[in-house]
């Protein structure tokens, strides 16, 4: 049995879609998505609520549209938003043309939800004539209820054959810019499900585990489900569902891609649990730290060790580096090699404007990378 290297994730071989002028699919970077949770209606709660989604990085921002007053607020909120906005729509397929209209980047829609052909060809062509893409949403607590009686309960087969009966409808009116998904709250099964569905089409697949939980038990549940299709290669955009702030499910979808070196953004945080050797209150000052450098979008890495014991080893893999001391002074190493001690009441501070330096740093070398159009 051949054994492919440890650090190796080869990623499935997906066509590529557009979401507003954001590429999915392909070779292109693995998207983060969220979703709003405010009254869609109230156009500038909603746009408040995006524009935090996009500091925190977000590619792709959900909207619900239950109704018309929804719909109607939607264009307000595509004009102000600086990321594609994808309209969810389950039953009224009048919501998806309005929505379409509006100027949606994306439709969450099930064909199969809405009635007739005839409305499933309008919506198609509502969605061609808008630019739109539209993703299938396949979810294990709504699949259709001759499925369920086929198999008895929601299970792989069921959520696979569900999505090609969906794909079937875009495809017999020739549209093809679509993403699927197959979500389910049970990791196994949504697992199972995506690795059949992988097999089965060449879309891109958006993945996601359901009413995952809170911030800590979802944030576990999806970094498990998540992580193992992308481990395989499995997945082209993400979206962490926490009964959290959208922009927190934004924060942990990095995390996963971070941890996995799919895609980076911001500051790694590499430090310890924290024991009785430490030179500083480590849990606080990574509190303190994660907050206050949550601005950096450049990718770099940071240790804080809490003492000497794996300090040393850690900081020499990271961009900064700090290890705990004795009578509060502190071991500062800049790019794996020591280099100065600060105090323990400066200690903050100084990282912080380290960081930042090394931010900027990294940003004009990217700068400078780049030819002169002009030359």
């Amino acid at each position: 049995m051949s054994i492919r290297p440890w650090r190796d994730i080869i990623r499935r071989k997906s066509r590529q879609i557009m979401v507003g002028n954001v590429p999915v699919g392909g070779d292109a970077p693995i998207t983060v998505q969220t979703m709003t949770n405010t009254l869609t209606a109230d156009a500038n709660a909603t746009i408040e609520q995006i524009r935090r989604c996009e500091e925190a990085g977000a590619d792709i921002v959900r909207v619900s549209c239950p109704d018309v007053e929804s719909t109607a607020a939607l264009g307000k909120i595509v004009r102000a938003a600086r990321v594609p906005i994808v309209a969810d729509i389950h039953f009224h397929y009048k919501r998806a043309l309005e929505a379409a209209d509006a100027g949606a980047a994306c439709l969450r829609i099930n064909p199969g939800n809405i009635g007739s052909d005839e409305r499933v060809g309008e919506v198609v062509r509502a969605a061609r004539a808008n630019g739109c893409a539209i993703r299938i949403g396949v979810n294990a607590g709504s699949l259709e209820r001759d499925l369920l009686e086929k198999y008895g309960e929601p299970c792989p087969e069921a959520l696979v054959e569900s999505a090609l009966d969906h794909i079937k409808l875009l495809e017999d009116k020739d549209f093809r810019n679509y993403k699927v998904a197959v979500k389910a709250s049970d990791i196994f099964l949504a697992v199972a499900a995506y690795q059949q569905l992988a097999e089965a089409v060449d879309c891109p697949l958006h993945l996601g585990i359901t009413e995952a939980g809170g911030l800590i038990g979802g944030t576990v549940k999806s970094s498990i489900g998540i992580g193992s299709l992308l481990w395989f290669g499995i997945g082209d955009t993400i979206r962490v569902s926490l009964s959290a702030e959208p922009e927190e499910e934004v924060r942990v979808g990095y995390e996963i891609l971070k941890t996995l070196g799919i895609r980076n953004r911001g500051v790694r945080v590499v430090s310890c649990p924290s024991c009785a050797r430490q030179g500083f209150d480590v849990i606080r000052t990574v509190q303190t730290l994660e907050d206050r450098l949550a601005h950096i979008r450049t990718p770099l890495s940071l240790s804080v060790l809490g003492c000497v014991v794996n300090g040393p080893g850690e900081a020499r893999e990271t961009d900064i580096g700090i290890t705990g001391g004795g009578q509060g002074k502190h071991m500062v190493y800049l790019s794996g090699v020591t280099d100065h001690h600060v105090q323990d009441a400066d200690m903050v501070d100084h990282i912080v404007r380290l960081v930042e330096a090394k931010a900027a740093e990294i940003e004009a070398a990217q700068i400078d990378a780049v030819p002169d159009a002009a030359e």
